[in-house]
């Protein structure tokens, strides 16, 4: 048997480290499958997917993202035909494709023309209209789509036509939680991970801690660690506005690491101050895993993930004077939220390690195979091509 695996990345943010779980899946699934991972460029993502895939393929791919729209809609559609073409290639030659979000026109368009080989696994939900033409191509595509949370399954609205499932994302963590070591004696640990980006709401936390009084300012200690996607202006427009805050004693701005477990170990609370919908919120149920309570906006996914006064909490997204409040109660109680830990890493072993993804994502596969009636298995090997 053939599995083609498509991601739009090539790094080890949240979303690149989902698609390498979700391969990690398929192969314990499918043992003797040959499975070949297409990406866009080499990077990061690649070293642990070499452990996984028989074959890992670069090479272009027609990705809809936000600002290249413009380059895309002009220019860019003169290269649509070959990528369709390069895309259709493998889906004939694939008993199934597994489309790791919905951005990969390619695939999505070429699909139509290979019914029934194609699998979409949403990550994401978009704005306005890009919601509407990434509608159209899941439509289109006439593929199975597992939806990563009820919010993006609601964002995208399909009709009853199409065979979907809600698969909340595994996540590997720990073995154990890490213990709790906050007593309010030390400044409180606060952690921010992921990409520097208009949406995650970097600058809603910074102009926050500016609003705190000067005696929790001495009791908390932050961490903002992350990059902007080739975005150098942004990274710096960020740090000038820490430095204008005068804040660069409070906070630490530190590029993006490929393994953030030293940073969850570090940390008493993790927070996700997303300005617009997250999909789900993979930082949220990492910090989870490691028994780091979060701190969250109130939009999306990430109201799936945590219970309010119980797991973690959640604030008004794109509310600086609401996230700020809610830090000072944390530094100033930490006897409130003493049992918080605990009931977080139970509600990540409950809903989100990857049993459960396992065994949502294994279904959906198994089930478009049998209505293909397509099952031959084949050796797998591991190879890095360009």
């Amino acid at each position: 048997m053939r599995i083609t695996c498509v991601h739009q990345g090539y790094e080890l943010y949240g979303s690149d480290r989902s698609f390498v779980e979700s391969v990690r899946i398929i192969r314990r699934a499918y043992p003797q499958a040959r499975i070949d991972v297409v990406l866009p460029r080499h990077g990061p993502i690649v070293a642990p997917l070499s452990e996984l895939g028989t074959r890992i393929v670069v090479e272009p791919l027609w990705i809809l993202r936000r600002r290249d729209l413009v380059r895309l809609m002009t220019l860019g559609l003169l290269s649509l035909p070959v990528a369709m073409l390069r895309a259709w290639k493998r889906l004939r030659s694939s008993d199934l494709v597994y489309v790791n979000t919905s951005v990969v026109a390619d695939y999505l368009l070429a699909a139509r023309l290979c019914p029934g080989r194609a699998l979409v696994h949403v990550h994401e939900i978009p704005q306005g209209a890009t919601l509407t033409v990434l509608r159209m191509l899941i439509r289109w595509s006439g593929a199975d789509v597992i939806f990563n949370s009820r919010a993006t399954a609601a964002a995208f609205a399909l009709d009853g036509k199409a065979r979907t499932r809600i698969v909340y994302n595994g996540i590997a963590g720990p073995a154990a939680p890490e213990p709790k070591t906050y007593d309010g004696t030390r400044p409180l640990r606060l952690l921010m991970l992921g990409r520097i980006s208009r949406i995650k709401g970097q600058e809603v936390l910074v102009e926050a801690i500016r609003r705190l009084s000067d005696d929790i300012l001495d009791r908390l200690s932050v961490r903002i660690v992350g990059s902007a996607f080739e975005d150098a202006a942004r990274e710096e427009a960020l740090a000038a506005a820490i430095a204008k805050a005068g804040l660069a004693e409070v906070i630490a701005l530190s590029p993006f690491v490929d393994d953030p477990s030293d940073l969850y170990r570090w940390a008493d609370v993790v927070t996700v101050p997303s300005r617009l919908p997250e999909s789900l919120g993979r930082v949220a149920i990492e910090a989870m895993s490691y028994g780091r309570p979060p701190l969250v906006s109130r939009i999306g996914g990430l109201t799936e993930i945590v219970e309010p006064g119980r797991t973690g909490w959640m604030v008004a997204p794109d509310d600086a004077a609401a996230l700020s409040v809610a830090l000072e109660r944390i530094v100033r109680d930490p006897a409130a939220w003493a049992g918080f830990p605990q009931a977080a890493r139970a509600r990540y072993e409950a809903l989100f390690d990857e049993r459960a993804a396992a065994s949502g994502i294994t279904e959906m596969m198994a089930a478009r195979l049998a209505r293909s009636n397509r099952a031959a298995p084949a050796p797998a090997l591991a190879s890095v091509d360009s």
